[in-house]
């Protein structure tokens, strides 16, 4: 190491340059400097006294002040002035020079260290003064976990050659400020004209419209076309006016509103709805926005929101990431703890869901509904699950407004170069309670003292530019007069207006579907394909690259699905994707989705075939015809609630296209019931908004436990009104192909729901013919082949697996004087021709509803509500708290039980 002993001060740049490297990350310089450098800070910490050739004092100095140089760039967001109305927690041990070695003495001393942050040869304490501005005024980051030293040396040479900051000119600062006197001038009209009214006031934080706007306005610079927002309540009415544009008179007419304009049944409360919008920047670039309805479930829309950008960016800017940017605005107790935010983070550098990079604004308000922030989490900082992904955290002060933008103009330059989330923690506090008629000095009255005194960030930014003279006191007084006149303006006009207008979300994609009323649904729809057609698909999926060589099963399973076809018999498997296959060549796109849905958690499906001793896979459905539309097939993550979120977006954005969501198992389902409660059952009944979204949930009573029998048919039924959802039990292969047709081709979107078979996926007589594919359509109910009806005195319904154990029992006994109907389709339940059924029969004696489910599951108290009048006698399993037994034995008891009880003169207990 002699080599060290005397460097001049260029080779100590260089070496101070290594060093930083090396504090970063120890394995991205080389192992010689490697081990030099921990050799030496061995050396530094237990020989201090030791003075040689290589360890003088110049150079202990220049490596301390590395260190220090580090400590800013690693904890100086931990002694930042970014909290506007409380005093920071102190954390140990501090950024003093004392603790790195250094002393006041030095502070004079020209050091090569402030080459390390760009300013060349200095004094430390103009070193220290540097770093101060850049990490520890109105701005903090956290960057230096994240790993990949690209990423942090951009970021660290955009901060420190900055200071983290920009000089504005007057006329942006006009603009800043034309951006809060809207925000604010806003919400202290609505407090004025509506006293008492819940509003879910951004007061405290009204920094957020002009970051906003900023966001998009640099974001269109940049190349951004649309961007998809997603909020919870607070700050909405504020986001829907001042940055979507949505007309105030419209919004003051929704806190007086009796009645709606459009066909709403119920609606929704005015900050829950959406909007969208085409808006045009400063510079005359037009960008399309839409802030997506949300219900009051924090956090739940961001899945949403993914979903929706990831099918623009699919089906409309030909998967450029450039094009289209999510936005997603969190509260700080939200983010904090809804696990909903981990599952999306997780999916967010996934192939089948990224988008690019979401930039995350936090309304930090210091105070979730009325819990101080120490007493809501463990953590930190609220948004410390951003390091799960290594993403960058600012977290600036609320009422440095200039500051906010800054920080969102580099967050959206990071986003566009690197495709990766950026995470902004904007530290303000909510002038009021939780809602306006709450009062938070009950639980907060240190806090609420401190917030009554203090000015809002129009008022100190008027401040600010009164003494810098851009604008007087006088100006800024005028312009919020003139503002507080044209919202009077707007409030009379909006008292014109007879009813609320309720613009549907979306509504453009909408607009050749028809409503789910009850006449659009019974329409006729033809859905069977042409068997040449079908062969010809048939062919192109069960055909393997000759070039590429796969596992011996899988040649297997090709060679039987040639051999189904030959033979005019298909499975499940087949029959399911002929559908896609026949979709994909009419141009319609097909995505599934789900945590097995490339094999199938029964291992049926095989959408993908894995070349052997590789990663790489084939997937047939890509390889059909040039012509066709594009096939996408993903395991997703180890997520219900994120990924059903996420797909639900996806399907809302892409009416054209079948999108399907797969439950490993149905029972896993309620992990997600979110999702089916605020926006799969409910959304059309509250925001006019369709969507064509298709879930499979595995169901059936198999003897597998309580956790892997049931996807809680009874649960969706009792969501069902009005047409909202279809709920199927399939039990055919041609009735599944039909089915999966018809959602694409008859003239409505609503989502379907469909319970698939887990046992009947493989079950001899589960089988259908390729005319049955070609000639047939979808059958809501399957009658029982029955040559003389007058000979019939039992008459059975059912549905799904249990039919096929009822017909075994049938046959094998040899019963003539019992027909077994299936019921396909439980909702939207065909009354009509249940009704019909049952008057073929004109020697009936006993009228059965069997069922696997306990008797306080299943479809039974369905049935009984839609048919009161028809005299069913119900046989099933006993009513239980658990949906299922444990034993195999027991459960085979049961479903004996059930079997006898159907082919028995008397029901037995």
């Amino acid at each position: 190491m002699d080599k060290f002993s005397q460097v001049g001060n260029q080779e100590i740049a260089a070496i101070e340059e290594l060093y930083s490297a090396y504090l970063i990350d120890p394995e991205s310089v080389d192992a010689s400097w490697k081990n030099f450098f921990a050799g030496f800070e061995f050396a530094r910490k237990n020989f201090a006294d030791t003075k040689n050739s290589v360890h003088d004092d110049k150079i202990d100095k220049e490596f301390a002040i590395l260190n220090l140089i580090h400590g800013y760039r690693q904890r100086g967001h931990l002694f930042t002035k970014t909290n506007p109305v409380r005093s920071r927690r102190k954390y140990l041990p501090t950024l003093d020079i004392e603790n790195f070695g250094l002393q006041k003495s030095d502070l004079d001393i020209v050091f090569q260290a402030g080459n390390n942050i760009g300013i060349g040869p200095a004094p430390l304490k103009a070193i220290i003064e540097h770093l101060e501005a850049t990490y520890c005024q109105s701005i903090g980051v956290e960057y230096v976990f994240m790993r990949h030293p690209e990423l942090i040396d951009w970021l660290k040479v955009k901060m420190e050659s900055t200071r983290n900051s920009q000089i504005f000119t007057p006329e942006q600062k006009n603009h800043i400020y034309y951006n809060l006197k809207l925000a604010v001038g806003f919400e202290s009209f609505i407090h004025k004209k509506f006293v008492g009214q819940k509003r879910f006031s951004l007061e405290g934080g009204e920094a957020l419209i002009p970051a906003l706007d900023a966001v998009i306005e640099h974001g269109a610079e940049l190349g951004i076309s649309e961007f998809v927002i997603g909020m919870a309540h607070r700050g909405r009415l504020n986001v829907l006016t001042n940055i979507l544009e949505k007309p105030y008179e419209n919004i003051f007419k929704e806190f007086v509103g009796t009645e709606y304009e459009q066909d709403l049944s119920l609606g929704d409360v005015k900050y829950h709805l959406g909007y969208e919008n085409e808006v045009e920047t400063d510079h005359g670039k037009k960008v399309r926005l839409s802030l997506m309805p949300n219900p009051s479930h924090l956090e739940t829309v961001g899945a949403l929101v993914q979903g929706m950008v990831r099918s623009r960016i699919d089906t409309h800017y030909d998967n450029d990431f450039n094009k289209v940017a999510p936005i997603v605005i969190h509260g700080d107790a939200a983010i904090a703890t809804q696990g909903i935010v981990y599952e999306i983070i997780q999916m967010s550098q996934l192939p089948g869901y990224k988008t690019g990079g979401t930039i995350h604004l936090v309304i930090n308000n210091q105070v979730g509904f009325t819990t101080n922030y120490l007493e809501a989490r463990s953590s930190t900082y609220c948004t410390d699950v951003a390091k799960v992904t290594r993403s960058p955290v600012f977290h600036v002060n609320g009422d440095d407004v200039e500051a906010i933008i800054f920080t969102v103009k580099l967050a959206m330059e990071f986003r566009q170069k690197f495709h990766a989330d950026v995470f902004i923690d904007i530290l303000c506090y909510r002038k009021y309670g939780h809602n306006e008629g709450d009062e938070p000095r009950f639980t907060q009255p240190l806090l609420y003292k401190a917030i009554e005194k203090h000015p809002n960030p129009r008022d100190i930014y008027a401040d600010k530019l009164a003494v810098q003279g851009v604008l007087s006191r006088a100006e800024t007084s005028k312009l919020n007069h003139e503002f507080d006149l044209f919202l009077e303006e707007k409030h009379k006009e909006s008292e014109k207006i007879d009813k609320v207008i309720v613009r549907r979300f979306l509504n453009g994609k909408y607009t050749e579907y028809a409503n789910p009323s009850k006449a659009n649904l019974i329409l006729p729809v033809k859905t069977g394909v042409k068997k040449s057609e079908l062969l010809r698909i048939a062919q192109r999926i069960n055909a393997l690259p000759a070039d590429k060589k796969f596992f011996k099963k899988i040649d297997r399973i090709v060679e039987d699905r040639r051999m189904m076809i030959l033979d005019n018999h298909m499975d499940w498997a087949m029959a399911e994707l002929l559908a896609y296959g026949t979709l994909l060549e009419e141009g319609y796109q097909v995505r599934l989705s789900g945590q097995d849905s490339e094999r199938g958690t029964f291992a049926h499906r095989h959408a993908s075939f894995v070349v052997e001793d590789t990663d790489e896979k084939y997937f047939p459905l890509k390889n059909i015809s040039g012509k066709q539309a594009q096939f996408n097939v993903f395991n997703s993550l180890l997520s219900e609630y994120g990924v059903l979120g996420f797909e639900y977006g996806y399907s809302l954005a892409t009416p054209k296209g079948l999108t399907v969501w797969e439950a490993q198992f149905g029972d896993f389902t309620n992990v997600a019931q979110v999702i089916f409660d605020q926006y799969i059952s409910s959304a059309y009944e509250k925001w006019g908004m369709m969507n064509g979204l298709v879930l499979y949930l595995p169901h059936g009573y198999e003897g597998q436990g309580p956790e892997h029998s049931s996807a809680r048919i009874e649960r969706f039924l009792n969501l069902t009104a009005d047409n909202n959802i279809q709920v199927v039990v399939p039990t055919s292969p041609a009735n599944m192909f039909h089915l999966l047709r018809r959602q694409m081709h008859w003239n409505v979107r609503i989502p379907l729901v469909i319970f698939t078979p887990k046992s009947l996926l493989r079950h001899p007589m589960v089988t259908s013919s390729v005319d049955e594919l070609a000639e047939g359509h979808y059958q809501e109910i399957i009658e029982d082949a029955v040559a003389k009806p007058s000979k019939i005195r039992k008459l059975i319904f059912t549905y799904g697996k249990l039919y096929y154990d009822l017909h075994k029992r049938q046959v094998e006994e040899g019963i003539s004087d019992v027909a077994v109907v299936r019921i396909e389709q439980l909702f939207p339940l065909p009354v009509d021709i249940i009704k019909s059924i049952i008057a073929k029969y004109p020697n009936l004696e006993r009228i059965i509803w069997a069922q696997d489910e306990p008797s306080n599951m299943g479809a039974w108290q369905h049935i009984q509500r839609f048919l009161p009048d028809v005299p069913f006698e119900l046989i099933s399993r006993p009513a239980s708290a658990s949906p299922a037994v444990g034993l195999m034995f027991q459960h085979n008891l049961r479903l004996k039980t059930i079997l006898d009880s159907a082919f028995n003169e008397k029901i037995l207990a």
